[in-house]
């Protein structure tokens, strides 16, 4: 099993991979995607700066859009206080769940569901962007900045689609660092109820084994921690989201 470090560092790459500002350094890197959907755009940890330093610098990269701040952790222990000492609001508390792939369970396909590898982001984006609440205005921007997505490892994007070609569950599967990092995963609000988010993950944890990779993780929603939990993730740390 990869180390807690492992995984926090490639959900920064693949968080980066969005970026089209100013990165910043190890201490406080930013990712702005010019999406207006908070969770592309934010502060992924703060370390050796204090919460008004880092505050104030991010506010100079990232104004003008929605962001959030990752705070788990790899930032320091007294980030998430200080920040609300500021005034910012915890909006999520996100479990980090790992699991040892070739340990996972196994889960039933709905009947009709076909999922293969698509490029077509004119379609799987759209898909995705319901799902997790990008508005229709955002779209667009979300759409151009997959199409030049880029960092330190590859991206698999994962289409379930119905016998008629309708996407009704999508996942992202992320490579890197030795890991599968998961984003993405879920399931059209008429199609759900099916296990077709499950199927989905199950679906990338195959497509990550077939490469070798042995360890898979994600940040969970509190809807979508039992769904993994029953596939064999464990919680091993907490993202505490933040905003202003």
């Amino acid at each position: 099993m990869e180390s807690l470090d492992t995984v926090l560092a490639a959900h920064r790459a693949y968080l980066l991979g969005w970026n089209v500002g100013p990165p910043g350094g190890p201490d406080l890197p930013t990712y702005r995607s010019e999406v207006p959907h908070a969770p592309l755009n934010g502060v992924l940890r703060v370390a050796g700066r204090t919460p008004r330093d880092a505050l104030a610098e991010a506010r100079r990269r990232l104004d003008g859009v929605p962001r959030v701040w990752w705070v788990g952790p790899d930032s320091d222990a007294d980030t998430a206080d200080g920040l609300v000492s500021l005034g910012a609001v915890e909006v999520a508390r996100l479990p980090i769940m790992t699991v040892a792939i070739g340990e996972a369970a196994g889960v039933p396909a709905p009947a009709g569901l076909h999922i293969a590898e698509t490029i077509d982001l004119d379609a799987f984006v759209p898909a995705y962007a319901r799902v997790s609440g990008i508005p229709a205005e955002g779209v667009a921007a979300a759409i151009d900045r997959e199409k030049a997505f880029t960092g330190d490892g590859s991206v698999v994007r994962l289409a379930g689609r119905l016998a008629d070609g309708r996407i009704v569950g999508t996942a992202v599967a992320w490579l890197s660092h030795g890991l599968l990092t998961l984003y993405f995963v879920g399931t059209q609000p008429e199609e759900r109820r099916r296990g077709i988010g499950a199927v989905m993950t199950r679906a990338a944890l195959d497509l990550a084994a077939q490469r070798g990779v042995r360890t898979a993780a994600l940040a969970s929603t509190p809807v979508g921690e039992r769904v993994y939990g029953r596939l064999g993730f464990r919680t091993v740390g907490t993202f505490r989201l933040l905003t202003f």
